[in-house]
């Protein structure tokens, strides 16, 4: 059942003129198809129903657009977001609610949208490949059942935009970056919609999570202590999917070392490693491989010219060991090629290139030589997919209808990295909180944000080692988008739902006690 329900939000028609130049003034509360310019403040409703985990799930989507405040209370930008509420609920305020942010920076929520915990995902092969007719389908395992989500676009990504002031002027480029286009900027002002988006929905009373994917784990990092300290927010829990160095150091060599165990993963996929690595099982083989990286290779790494001679030999020898590349590359690239030229150079004999995201992946370049691939294989496969299906499942599904063009990448460049401390903010914000839980997913075979350094995240988000009870680290036989294989679709889900069910904490004081 989707019956449609056009609903005009709290912004006055007044104030909803004044932000609008006077050639669109007319527009009406729902976007019109003859329009590129959103109206600031309004939404969609439309009602469904889905079998989820083997049950019939009533929900309502909600489809707008909210703005962003400054601080004089005008809009000076609009979230465009997607809202998934369950329906035959007793208790709403018990009902937990999740925030879910992509990348980038510059990505839309499309990813996770679409492909992981709503209730719809693309019509893919099991193992992730798009398949035409484009479009999508029932999600059998999102996390609906439990928890509603709202998929939230930041400036300038999906149909999210910066708004021009009362006389009709864009701010500067220098003044967009300074109010959203940093990590310091887009939590803060990420945090100020949330207050806002929670206060409209009636959620506070809710148990709250926050869901990131790559340079989404760095923003949701730092929203969790920013949303204790300004909003007054408090979180049960974070997930980070294929999570970023979020602020914490690991250049030089652990950056190098920690590379070959996702070499190791890849090469085994592609089945090119020695035999008795080969014949073993993924998850059997990996722990060797991570040992080894951390007692031997980082060691042998952070000598650099002091190792020579037979040393450098054996070092190089057992790398291209592990990594399913020669000891000549291996030596060629003093102890530590790169990512970009592992991608090219593994199966370069036979022709072909393997994805950054997603290693499973294959790419073909114009010339054999180089040392990086000419094109990222798995990214063009996912844009042939993601790009037909959310046009069409937000107009023709969730009718929500404009002519603005939704940014799967959106214009935040140059984008301001310093002053990064989202790793130990939300240490920080662990340490206020006593519910507050952490979920750490990566792919293996993932060469962009590795699973390896996200152990690594992990082993060093709390140097106390008093909160490690509260994070979790789960591994897929995937890449960067470990939910586009269908069976770790499942799996990635049922670990989230059993990480919300698990840190709900309902009728548990926060508080902390001293061991006896």
């Amino acid at each position: 059942m989707r019956k449609t329900l056009a609903l005009i939000t709290s912004l006055s028609l007044l104030s909803y003129l004044l932000v609008l130049p006077p050639a669109i003034a007319q527009q009406q509360d729902a976007p019109k198809s003859n329009s590129r310019i959103l109206p600031v403040d309004t939404e969609v409703v439309t009602k469904h129903s889905a079998k989820i985990n083997g049950k019939k799930v009533s929900y309502t989507a909600t489809v707008g657009t909210q703005p962003v405040w400054d601080e004089e209370g005008s809009p000076i930008a609009s979230l465009f977001y997607t809202y998934y509420e369950r329906q035959d609920v007793d208790k709403r305020e018990a009902r937990p609610i999740v925030y879910s942010f992509n990348g980038g920076p510059g990505s839309a929520s499309v990813w996770m949208h679409i492909a992981y915990t709503g209730p719809k995902v693309l019509n893919l092969s099991d193992e992730g490949y798009p398949i035409q007719p484009y479009g999508v389908q029932d999600n059998p395992y999102s996390i609906l059942d439990v928890a509603d989500i709202v998929f939230i676009n930041p400036v300038n990504t999906g149909y999210s935009r910066v708004l021009p002031n009362e006389d009709g002027e864009m701010p500067s480029r220098d003044k967009q970056k300074e109010s959203f286009f940093g990590v310091n900027a887009d939590i803060k002002y990420l945090a100020e919609w949330m207050n806002t988006f929670t206060s409209r929905k009636n959620r506070w009373q809710s148990p709250k999570y926050l869901i990131g994917e790559s340079y989404g784990t760095t923003r949701v990092s730092g929203l969790a202590l920013e949303l204790q300290n300004s909003q007054w927010m408090y979180l049960n829990g974070v997930i980070l999917v294929s999570p970023t160095d979020i602020g914490l150091d690991r250049d030089g060599p652990v950056k190098q070392a920690n590379q070959l165990p996702y070499f190791a993963a890849a090469a085994w996929y592609h089945g090119v490693l020695p035999q008795e690595l080969q014949e073993k099982d993924l998850l059997d083989m990996l722990p060797e491989v991570e040992a080894f990286a951390l007692d031997n290779y980082l060691p042998a790494l952070a000598k650099g010219a002091m190792l020579s001679g037979d040393a450098r030999e054996k070092m190089a020898e057992r790398v291209a060991y592990y990594s399913g590349i020669s000891k000549q590359a291996v030596l060629d690239n003093n102890l530590a090629p790169s990512a970009s030229f592992f991608w090219k150079e593994l199966l370069r004999e036979q022709n072909r290139t393997i994805g950054r995201l997603d290693s499973r992946y294959l790419g073909i370049d114009e010339k054999r030589s180089g040392d990086r691939p000419d094109y990222n294989a798995e990214l063009t496969s996912w844009l042939h997919s993601f790009t037909p299906a959310i046009n069409y499942y937000l107009r023709e599904e969730l009718k929500f209808v404009t002519d603005m063009k939704y940014n799967m990448f959106g214009p935040v460049r140059p984008w301001d990295r310093s002053d990064n401390n989202s790793g130990r903010q939300l240490r920080q914000a662990m340490a206020q909180n006593p519910y507050l839980n952490v979920l750490i997913q990566s792919g293996y075979f993932d060469g962009a944000t590795n699973y390896f350094d996200a152990k690594y995240n992990m082993w060093h988000l709390d140097p106390s080692t008093q909160m490690s009870n509260r994070i979790e680290f789960k591994g897929y036989r995937s890449g960067h988008m470990m939910y586009l294989r269908r069976a770790d679709l499942e799996n990635a889900n049922n670990d989230i739902r059993a990480f919300i069910l698990k840190s709900d904490s309902k009728g548990q004081p926060a508080e902390y006690k001293l061991e006896k």
